[in-house]
């Protein structure tokens, strides 16, 4: 599964994403950042360390090091964006709001809008120990501490979608009703904005989404790219510290967040970087199958049903074609976050397929 945007912060033992020196198309004039900082947080004191968290596609994320304190930055990426893309100010926003409800999230600092700094907008975070494990499968880990972050990774889930979003100031992160709508005609524009060529997959998908928009709306804050890889798990005990890349959160339907991991059911585990877990043992491996994850995020939230789920789930993928062509174009143009993102126009076509297919056996 390619990493669309991952804050990663972990450097804890068992964690797979590296700390690198910073990209060459990222790189900036560092004084100014320590000079502002030194002004804007009291905890913070140079000489400092600026290395670049690798494995992120969108807001170029990095690791702040100074002799007594680490501190997490993201930022815009440089260059041409498309519209409505890269919103740091929105993660910063949402961060801020969250901390007084039961979703755990990094707490947030301080938000720069001045671009004259470092050459784009961003916002500064404290990091947070623990291990970020890209990989769905959670290998080197237990089959019980597996069940045990799955369970927690329903629970946290749940909870998100039952946060009361007007009392803790977010009433207007987002229009109330329409969400599915709305973001199908979001992504397609941001797809047809990135497009390199003609997908006739990804056309009927388009097509068949907008036939079949789910009669019943609901209204939550969901997350927008809620999987295994965005958590931060504890150093050593298996459950969930932190919650991380909140560029897509908005209010909509919660039952996207939910049709959203568990497309990882779907993929198989060769595909599309991280990849997913058809044809796995999950059994052996102690993670909850599909059903039972569906279930333990239905026992968390109160409900009794998942109405539209083949329409969730074929949504998914639609949105994941759209945002990993973006990844592609932008690497095009040489300004993606990861070395690896050229990669990206296979895994776009694949998730275009993917939705495809669902579609069919949905009208099967």
């Amino acid at each position: 599964m390619p990493q669309t945007g991952t804050q990663s912060q972990a450097l804890a033992k068992g964690s797979d994403v590296a700390v690198i020196d910073v990209l060459p198309q990222h790189r900036f004039d560092e004084a100014p950042l320590w000079q502002y900082l030194q002004q804007h947080l009291d905890d913070f004191s140079a000489p400092a360390r600026l290395r670049q968290f690798q494995g992120g596609q969108s807001n170029p994320t990095f690791l702040i090091e100074t002799a007594s304190k680490k501190f997490v930055l993201r930022k815009k990426p440089p260059g041409k964006l498309l519209p409505s893309a890269h919103l740091i100010e929105r993660e910063y926003r949402i961060l801020r709001a969250l901390p007084e409800t039961a979703v755990p999230v990094p707490r947030a600092r301080m938000l720069c809008e001045d671009a004259s700094i470092i050459g784009t907008p961003f916002y500064v975070m404290d990091h947070v120990e623990g291990r970020v494990i890209t990989k769905v499968a959670l290998p080197d880990l237990t089959p019980a501490e597996r069940r045990a972050i799955y369970t927690d990774y329903a629970r946290i889930g749940a909870q998100l979608h039952a946060v009361d979003y007007k009392a803790c100031g977010l009433s207007d992160f987002g229009k109330p009703e329409g969400y599915v709508a709305r973001q199908l005609d979001r992504w397609t524009k941001q797809y047809l904005a990135s497009k390199t060529e003609e997908n006739a997959d990804m056309n009927q998908l388009i097509a068949w989404l907008g036939a079949h928009l789910p009669a019943t709306d609901e209204t939550a804050i969901v997350h927008g790219d809620y999987r295994i890889g965005n958590t931060i798990l504890h150093p050593t005990e298996p459950r969930i510290v932190a919650v991380l890349d909140w560029e897509l959160a908005t209010l909509g339907h919660p039952l996207s967040d939910l049709a959203y991991a568990c497309m990882f059911y779907r993929i198989a585990p060769s595909e599309l970087g991280t990849g997913g877990l058809q044809g796995v043992d999950i059994v052996a491996l102690g993670i909850p199958d599909e059903q039972e994850f569906v279930g333990l995020y239905c026992k968390f939230s109160g409900r009794d049903r998942i109405p539209d789920w083949p329409f969730f789930l074929a949504f998914a993928y639609f949105r994941m074609a759209a945002i990993t062509q973006g990844v592609y174009a932008r690497a095009l143009q040489g300004n993606a976050a990861d070395q690896r993102a050229i990669q990206y126009g296979e895994h776009a076509k694949a998730f275009a397929a993917a939705g495809r297919g669902m579609t069919q056996r949905a009208n099967d």
